[in-house]
């Protein structure tokens, strides 16, 4: 494995992987996130979370207004 060595003049770092990360300062990618914000995007993640009710009123408009096009168009 090689590595990583710190060029002045270039502004990526080789051993980030993807081209994006590698355009990241080292500061972002390395710094580990608090506890306040992992929290925070544990309860986003939960909201936008589909639960079995979303889906079924999913389901049931998209089966109506399937219908309704259908007649319409027949």
């Amino acid at each position: 494995m090689k590595a990583t060595r710190r060029r002045a003049l270039v502004l990526t770092d080789d051993a980030a992987g993807h081209p994006f990360r590698r355009s990241l300062p080292l500061h972002v990618r390395a710094r580990p996130l608090d506890e306040d914000v992992q929290q925070a995007n544990s309860l986003a993640k939960l909201r936008w979370q589909m639960m079995g009710g979303d889906w079924q009123g999913f389901l049931r408009a998209y089966c109506a207004s399937f219908v309704a096009i259908s007649i319409f168009i027949a």
